[in-house]
């Protein structure tokens, strides 16, 4: 039986990324977040959610890449972890849509320097290929203790 999983379809630097609908909470409207001093270079900062500070990541900065600034469709998904809750930052959310299983293909070695620790494949979908991440990984459990 080819299982069915929901997935959040995102766009970070005009490539397409999907996670597990259930690792999301909620999508909100970009705030620019207050810098603390000596966060990890890839947290932008934090923001209070619901009476919470809330750690704001950003991908661009995560995955190296040339760091862009927040536009006008920028959102913060804000993703339940094990120890907490964090915010990221996505240049725009595309849609939620059920994919199959079998649409799931293991990453190969080298997924343009994006660690392998957090991709659970890659999503073949009419004619874009998603990475689909595995958000609860995109933190080491060194960083989240250091977080959270």
């Amino acid at each position: 039986m080819d299982k069915e999983i929901k997935v959040l379809i995102f766009s970070v630097n005009g490539e397409y990324y999907a996670t597990d609908i259930m690792e999301v909470e909620r999508i909100i409207g970009y705030q620019i977040p207050t810098k603390l001093p000596d966060l990890p270079a890839f947290i932008e900062g934090v923001i209070n959610h619901e009476g919470h500070i809330l750690p704001i990541m950003n991908l661009y900065r995560r995955f190296g890449l040339k760091n862009a600034a927040a536009g006008d469709d920028s959102k913060i998904i804000v993703a339940k972890e094990d120890k907490g809750k964090i915010g990221i930052i996505v240049d725009l959310v595309s849609e939620v849509r059920d994919i199959r299983e079998s649409d799931v293909e293991v990453p190969p070695e080298v997924v343009s320097g994006i660690s392998k620790r957090y991709i659970k494949g890659l999503i073949k979908l009419e004619d874009k290929i998603i990475v689909f991440l595995n958000i609860s990984a995109i933190l080491t459990e060194e960083e989240k203790r250091d977080l959270f």
